[in-house]
């Protein structure tokens, strides 16, 4: 029971990314064909994350009296019924309406997840979890790649993954006895963690408040470090084609299929990651992650004739992507205590997706003052944002213990 329903998490999180990768890839189309400015992206991507942040929030009481098994299938439903009537809209303000529900059902299920698998789960897999959403993901842009390239319309590469998605919630619905009987509530609980006493022994100490959370020493750090993580994920993610169309002379097809290339390098990295990751540490492996997409980042900044070099460097920015999301989730009942997870993953996510909603419309106002040139230069800073803070929070949590 144990192993199938690790294999139902694994199907969950590919459910996770699927939807994630497809208005990027065909945004260079879809402005044209609705009749917006390109910055527009930045608007459908700001409606769904803002959506994750209100459930996030939330995430804590809800799955504390839904579960994750019912919230997991119910999230996924909704997203799948999202992207359906994404594929049905013939104009922006369509769209941006079917993104309040798609934002909505990511939040809560991308929190409870992560904190079931931080809980009941070793750090390699975690890494091997998301390196499933990186599949998920990674399908995605091929999907609206073909579709583009064979003439349809890119509505029909959203109706392909919303019934996908209505697949997957079925699976889950049936999964729904296994959750909570397969792996006791604690039965892996980080070593060095702070005392929770209450937990262990099973008790209901009930949900732990905003503010209290927010007080705990190193929380506004690993904050800081998971926004502008996913600042710099959902940036590259969003506006990568459009900088190989525009900065690099490709094709919106091909530039479609390449910017896949960062999402595959976040997948095969989380892979790879998982073989080591309880040896190398979440710490070391969180460090390493944004030094290497800092490299990826001057790869895609060099200005050479040939968009080899910008390829290269989507793959190794996508590789030093691939620990950072697994690391800062896995470590933080480790750095915050189990009794506190929960509640720190649902800000954590919230945190996560307001660095989505901002960075995406944000860089988009660059694109159209400055230019696409930009973007690695957005990244870089980026980059450095979440070093800073990451190595902050390594202090204070090594100064406490």
């Amino acid at each position: 029971m144990y192993s199938l329903l690790l294999a139902i998490i694994y199907l969950a999180f590919v459910s996770l990314g699927l939807p994630d990768a497809l208005v990027g890839a065909g945004w260079p189309v879809m402005y044209q064909d609705l009749g917006v400015p390109v910055a527009f992206a930045g608007i459908v991507t700001m409606i769904i994350a803002s959506g994750t942040i209100i459930s996030s929030l939330g995430s804590e009481r809800i799955t504390r009296r839904y579960g994750v098994g019912a919230v997991t299938a119910a999230s996924v439903g909704l997203t799948a019924a999202a992207l359906v009537g994404f594929s049905f809209a013939g104009s922006f303000w369509m769209l941006c309406l079917w993104a309040v529900p798609y934002g909505l059902g990511a939040g809560v299920v991308d929190a409870a997840l992560n904190n079931y698998v931080a809980l009941h789960y070793a750090a390699r897999h975690m890494n091997w979890l998301h390196s499933f959403w990186g599949v998920g993901a990674s399908i995605s842009p091929f999907i609206m790649g073909y579709v583009l390239g064979a003439g349809q319309g890119w509505g029909n590469a959203f109706w392909v993954v919303g019934i996908v998605q209505a697949a997957f919630t079925v699976v889950l619905i049936a999964s729904l006895p296994l959750w909570g009987r397969a792996v006791p509530a604690s039965a892996t609980l980080p070593a060095g963690e702070p005392d929770d006493a209450q937990d262990r022994r099973g008790e209901d100490v009930g949900p732990v408040p905003l503010v209290q959370a927010l007080r705990i020493p190193g929380v506004v750090s690993i904050l800081v470090a998971f926004f502008a993580y996913c600042a710099l994920e959902s940036t590259s993610i969003l506006w990568a084609s459009t900088y190989l169309v525009e900065d690099r002379g490709i094709t919106p097809a091909t530039a479609a299929a390449f910017a896949s290339l960062f999402l595959l390098g976040i997948t095969g990295g989380r892979f790879l990651a998982g073989f080591f990751a309880d040896r190398v540490g979440d710490r070391r492996l969180l460090r390493g992650g944004f030094i290497t997409v800092g490299l990826g980042a001057v790869m895609l900044a060099l200005p050479v004739e040939t968009p080899l070099l910008a390829l290269v460097g989507l793959v190794v920015a996508g590789l030093g992507c691939a620990p950072i999301y697994p690391a800062i989730i896995h470590s933080t009942p480790a750095n915050f205590g189990h009794r506190n997870s929960q509640a720190i993953i649902g800000i954590q996510m919230a945190a996560a997706y307001t660095g989505s909603t901002l960075a995406p419309p944000l860089f988009g106002v660059l694109v159209t003052w400055a230019g696409s040139w930009t973007f690695p230069l957005f990244l870089l800073a980026l980059v450095a944002l979440g070093l800073l803070m990451s190595e902050r929070l390594n202090h204070l949590v090594t100064r406490r213990v």
